[in-house]
C-alpha cells in the first residue's frame, strides 16, 4: 500500500547543546527518551551523533517515522515531555529541529559540524539493492495489465510506482536496516 502524500515519511534532526560536565546524565536521559520512542507505531529507528567538540557539547539525533502523522503522535506525547523536561537542565539554549519529509529522507541530513551524508558508493549500494528487486517486482505485476499501453504510458507508470514504493515503503525500511553500515557510529 502507498502512502498518502500528506502523511509521508519523515525524519527529525535535533541538535542540542549539553553543559560541559553533564554528558553522562544526558546521556542517560537520552537513553530513556530513545526506548520510548521505539514504543510508538511507525518509530523506524534513532542515530545519535556523539559531541566531537567537547567544549561545545553537542548532540546530533535522528529520529526516523514511517509517517508524519506517527511522528506528531510521538511528539505530543507524556513520556517524551516528561523526558525532555528532565533535559532542559543539562542543555544550553533551545533545540534546533529540522523536519525532513519525501525523497531527501532516503539519506541527507542538513550539513552541520557533527555528521556528513553516508559516502555517495554507500548510498548508490543501498539504492540498488532496494531498487532491483523492487522494479522487477513491479514488472512481474504491472507489466502484463499495462502491455496494451503505449511504451512512453507504460514506463511513467512504472517510474511513478517505483517512486512512490521506494520513497514510502522500501527506503525506509532499508535504510534502518543498514543504518549501523550507513551512519556508522562516531
Amino acid at each position: 500500500m502507498i502512502s498518502n502524500s500528506n502523511d509521508p515519511p519523515t525524519t527529525v534532526d535535533v541538535i542540542q547543546e549539553v553543559k560541559p560536565g553533564c554528558e553522562q546524565a544526558f546521556e542517560e536521559i537520552l537513553l530513556g527518551l530513545t526506548e520510548a520512542a521505539k514504543t510508538f507505531d511507525g518509530h523506524l529507528g534513532v542515530n545519535v551523533f556523539r559531541p566531537t567538540d567537547f567544549t561545545h557539547p553537542e548532540y546530533r539525533i535522528v529520529f526516523k517515522f514511517d509517517h508524519l502523522s506517527n511522528l506528531r503522535r510521538w511528539e505530543n506525547s507524556a513520556i517524551r515531555s516528561t523526558w525532555l523536561q528532565r533535559a532542559e537542565k543539562l542543555t544550553m539554549g533551545s533545540r534546533k529541529m529540522q523536519v525532513l519529509t519525501g525523497l531527501e529522507t532516503w539519506f541527507t541530513l542538513p550539513t552541520q559540524r557533527a555528521i556528513v551524508p553516508p559516502p555517495r558508493y554507500k548510498m548508490l549500494v543501498i539504492t540498488c539493492v532496494a531498487a532491483f528487486p523492487t522494479l522487477n517486482l513491479i514488472n512481474l505485476i504491472l507489466q502484463p495489465l499495462l502491455v496494451i499501453l503505449p511504451p512512453l504510458l507504460r514506463s511513467l507508470i512504472t517510474t511513478v510506482v517505483l517512486l512512490s514504493l521506494m520513497t514510502y515503503v522500501v527506503m525506509p525500511r532499508v535504510t534502518k536496516l543498514f543504518a549501523g553500515w550507513l551512519y556508522p557510529k562516531i
